[in-house]
């Protein structure tokens, strides 16, 4: 068996968590590809590397003086290098890293240099070969990932590898030019890695012990997920939960691999597993529960509208002209309602209006702000009866108005829109209605 593990920043923040990184790829000889991420906060006032090399960047853009900035980010490195008992210069990378910067290299460069200092510190603590990602991971002259031009470089050169490290974040164009992804990054690197050596599986080492069916920043330490298809997760990802980055599914759903999200801090916890498709039935009716808040409706009422061939066309080709992207569309026979993020349409709010009235002729149009659209996804909701009544009774008994519901016909998933004053309650109220009357 193959397996690539992906650690993130909170793991290789300092020495100490690189030593329980290496006691976990060591502990199972299956563990054979690493992807580092930049060292990540020590403490809740410490500042992550990729942060911190952006302000150095920032500075050098600006001719200002970025020496000091730069000094900090070498004693990171070099606290970790001593607290290991390396014996491991970094003198050539940052003379690098402090030329490339005078001459405005780019941010793409800059941030990057974080995962390529750690992993070249992985590479000598663990013994590994080290392969830079610029070599192996490319991009389009337009800065555009090509996955199969990777796909064909990272397998040629794996082939040769038994044990490998690979950074995680970034990789170049064909003349070298560094691009990176965008953030949390380095879960797609790893991903990329996983179908490019046919791993069994792919393990992603983070800070918490798998995806939690709710937010622990709403919900006082909620459950955690067990097993989760692809599409619940990317329902659940699409809507704010973000332990995962969602393009980091893409690669390895090609291939069938499954992921594993671990924690670095608990390796016993099983974590949570994310398949394909599985016949295992879910521990409550719901998979998960995860919202955002932020956004707008606009209502527009025109009495026959059913009846007008083109209408939702025209409606949508309005936003389109606007540059917004619509969320949901729930529509009546003669009404119809459009949900935008609020930061996007404010700004442009009038000329939306406007473009309705030219181009549809409609009884009314009403804006309301403020709200907030929860998801509440399962595959266990397929075959159970009366989830909607159960959220409805929820919402009802926790006195939370729903403005609007939106259930697929896939069954996985229901929208619900409430007010963002009411967003914490509604969602406490569904997890206590699923997950905590069923304990």
């Amino acid at each position: 068996m193959k397996k690539v593990v992906k650690f993130g920043g909170s793991s290789l923040a300092s020495a100490k968590q690189f030593q329980k990184v290496a006691e976990i790829v060591k502990s199972d000889r299956e563990r054979r590809y690493v992807v580092p991420s930049a060292p990540g906060k020590r403490h809740m006032h410490d500042t992550k590397v990729t942060d911190m090399l952006y302000e150095c960047y920032e500075l050098a853009e600006q001719d200002k003086s970025y020496s000091r900035q730069l000094k900090q980010i070498r004693l990171r490195y070099e606290e970790i290098i001593t607290g290991l008992g390396l014996s491991l210069s970094l003198d050539e990378e940052f003379a690098e890293i402090d030329a490339k910067f005078a001459a405005k290299a780019g941010r793409d460069y800059a941030s990057s240099r974080g995962e390529y200092l750690n992993g070249i510190i992985m590479a000598h603590y663990f013994d590994f070969p080290f392969v830079d990602a610029a070599e192996v991971v490319r991009f389009d002259e337009n800065g555009a990932f090509l996955p199969d031009k990777t796909n064909e470089l990272l397998r040629a050169r794996m082939e040769e590898l038994e044990y490998a490290v690979l950074p995680g974040f970034y990789g170049a164009k064909e003349d070298g030019t560094v691009v990176t992804f965008s953030r949390g990054g380095s879960d797609i690197t790893g991903s990329i890695l996983a179908r490019a050596v046919r791993a069994d599986v792919y393990e992603n080492w983070t800070d918490v012990s798998g995806f939690l069916i709710a937010d622990p920043r709403i919900i006082d330490r909620p459950e955690v997920i067990e097993t989760i298809t692809y599409r619940e997760l990317r329902e659940l990802a699409y809507m704010g939960a973000t332990v995962l980055h969602e393009e980091s599914i893409f690669p390895v759903r090609k291939e069938g691999i499954p992921i594993n999200i671990r924690n670095t801090n608990s390796p016993e916890d099983k974590g949570t597993w994310i398949v394909e498709s599985t016949c295992q039935k879910p521990k409550y009716t719901i998979t998960g529960i995860a919202g955002k808040k932020g956004f707008c409706s606009i209502n527009i009422e025109k009495d026959m509208m059913n009846s007008e061939v083109g209408f939702g066309r025209r409606v949508l080709q309005v936003f389109e002209e606007n540059g917004i992207s619509f969320e949901h569309m729930p529509s009546g026979i003669d009404t119809l309602t459009v949900f935008v993020h609020l930061d996007e349409f404010i700004e442009k709010e009038q000329k939306v209006v406007a473009g309705l009235h030219r181009l549809t002729d409609p009884d009314s149009i009403d804006i309301e702000s403020d709200l907030a659209l929860i998801a509440v996804v399962g595959r266990g909701m397929r075959s159970t009866r009366g989830t909607a009544g159960r959220i409805f009774s929820a919402l009802a008994h926790a006195n939370v108005n729903v403005k609007m519901i939106d259930q697929g016909s896939s069954e996985l998933n229901i929208i619900i829109g409430v007010s963002d004053n009411d967003f914490e309650a509604a969602i406490r109220a569904i997890y206590d209605i699923f997950v905590i009357a069923q304990i």
